[in-house]
């Protein structure tokens, strides 16, 4: 999230991510850097991101590949801590990079805890 000041005022700015995130009323603010990959045409494709909301069984991020609804990726983190498969539920395109929301093909207990 970023600040702009708009006629004295102070006015905070949503990322594409943060947009998405207001969907899931469970979503809570993490900062988890991950690789998302998936399989496309027979090779892998992979990114680093960094997750920025999570809810119990989602992790919301910004992403460059070119995702859609119902793809299947994997996500990982450096330490292996998290390191699943995911189905895309929700994508919203803005500035050419995508905000997506992905639920976890299996139950991940407390991958994200709350403050």
């Amino acid at each position: 999230m970023t600040q702009k000041k708009a006629s004295g005022w102070q006015v905070r700015e949503e990322s594409a991510v943060g947009r998405l995130a207001r969907f899931f009323p469970e979503a809570a603010p993490v900062r988890i850097p991950v690789t998302v990959s998936r399989k496309a045409g027979g090779q892998t494709e992979s990114e680093g991101t960094v997750i920025e909301f999570g809810t119990p069984r989602e992790a919301l991020f910004a992403c460059r590949l070119s995702l859609e609804f119902a793809d299947k990726i994997r996500l990982q983190n450096s330490d292996g801590r998290l390191q699943t498969e995911a189905w895309v539920v929700a994508v919203q395109y803005q500035d050419g990079q995508a905000a997506v929301a992905a639920r976890f093909a299996q139950e991940m207990p407390q991958w994200v805890a709350k403050s």
